[in-house]
């Protein structure tokens, strides 16, 4: 059996990467509406990113990882302002004001506002398939949403707190793209958690009076979420984003809808409807589409390069 290319392994290694992030992020919805019943939404955020960040910190001094450079502060400045930091806040306090499906379809703007955005600040392409993907799991997205959502639950505020964290996301993946090019994925994962973390830094009272009289299981939840949907699932983020585009990456998450549906069915016995499962099914049929290539790509991909060919001579 002949060993994959270089290319080829790095490809997979990437996509493993970005299936661990999209497994434990959906698992945070999970998490999130535990913890949310007892941590108001700023606090929630903090405790996480408190969490995070000394975890984050721990590794890189471990492994001496150092000081990113100087040339990737501003991505990191800019994706822990809005992504680490106003996200997480907005999100918490959206999802307070609306029901799940509602948060769920108005927050999966937010994958296609990274292809937008790439494709104007990045010069991303956006081939095909890429495009056919995101319409075919947006159309799940909107299907599950619509099916979970719940008669009377929805208010402006919240709907508005949801459009404003998808742009929060948005525009934190569309700024961390470039800094990944000057410093490693943890470096650049664990200076945006501190930076989120001292945005958030105005909920300290909030987190020591709901961490006083929270449940054991709710103070768990926030550690879990701090420990493997912040700091583990952010950084194998950024390993996969350091190696695709940001379309493709954003395109990736829209397989969360329909892992969140079957976590919910398996962890809190809440069964999915017909019309719910289908739209589950379409969220992954356009992910798979979206990361597939023509067989055209794939042979220029396979074919050994210049420098190889010489070398083989």
């Amino acid at each position: 059996m002949m060993n994959p290319s270089p290319a080829r392994r790095t490809e997979l290694l990437a996509a493993g990467a970005a299936t661990v992030t999209v497994v434990l992020w959906a698992s945070a919805f999970v998490s999130i509406r535990s913890a949310g019943e007892e941590y108001s939404p700023g606090a929630l955020a903090l405790g996480r990113l408190v969490v995070g960040a000394v975890v984050l910190a721990g590794i890189c001094l471990v492994r001496r990882e150092g000081v990113p450079p100087r040339a990737a502060w501003p991505g990191i400045a800019i994706s822990g302002l809005l992504w680490f930091g106003f996200y997480s806040v907005v999100l918490n306090w959206g999802e307070q004001q609306v029901d799940a499906g509602t948060a769920a379809l108005v927050v999966n703007i937010g994958p296609l506002l990274i292809a937008l955005l790439s494709a104007r600040l990045l010069g991303d392409r956006m081939p095909p398939r890429l495009l056919a993907g995101m319409a075919v799991s947006f159309a799940g997205a909107v299907t599950v949403g619509l099916s979970m959502s719940g008669g009377g639950g929805s208010s402006v505020l919240g709907v508005v707190l949801c459009l404003l964290a998808a742009v929060g996301y948005a525009g934190g993946v569309v700024a961390q793209k470039p800094a990944l090019g000057h410093g490693s994925p943890l470096q650049v994962t664990t200076f945006g958690c501190l930076v989120g973390a001292v945005l958030c830094l105005p909920f300290s009272g909030q987190l020591i009076d709901d961490a006083a009289d929270a449940s054991l299981s709710a103070t768990l939840n926030l550690v879990y979420l701090g420990v493997f949907s912040l700091a583990l699932a952010f950084t194998t983020w950024a390993y996969a984003l350091a190696r695709t585009t940001a379309s493709r990456m954003g395109a990736t998450t829209y397989a969360v809808p329909a892992l969140v549906v079957l976590m919910s069915w398996l962890a809190l016995g809440e069964a999915p409807g017909p019309l719910t499962l289908a739209g589950g099914a379409l969220c992954l049929a356009g992910v798979a589409v979206s990361r597939s290539r023509n067989r055209s790509a794939r042979v220029v991909a396979a074919a050994p390069q210049p420098e190889q060919t010489r070398e083989s001579a």
